[in-house]
């Protein structure tokens, strides 16, 4: 899931090498914290936040693959 979010979130940003994606276990549930440049915070959240919540989408479905439950924070 970690390279999925970092490979998507590469793919939007125009400084690729600022992306930084972290992953936190805890409580049986996974956390992937996602850092970009402050420039490209719009280009991964989109309009309304749909970018966001379609990547969101993208990663639960990826944890349910797996059998566990993850959550996607933007930092």
């Amino acid at each position: 899931m970690l390279e999925l979010v970092e490979y998507m979130a590469k793919s939007l940003a125009t400084k690729p090498d600022e992306v930084r994606v972290t992953e936190i276990v805890e409580d049986g549930r996974t956390i992937l914290r996602l850092e970009v440049a402050a420039e490209d915070k719009g280009k991964v959240i989109g309009r309304e936040g749909r970018v966001a919540q379609a990547m969101r989408i993208l990663v639960r479905v990826a944890a349910v693959k797996e059998g566990t439950r993850a959550i996607l924070e933007i930092v």
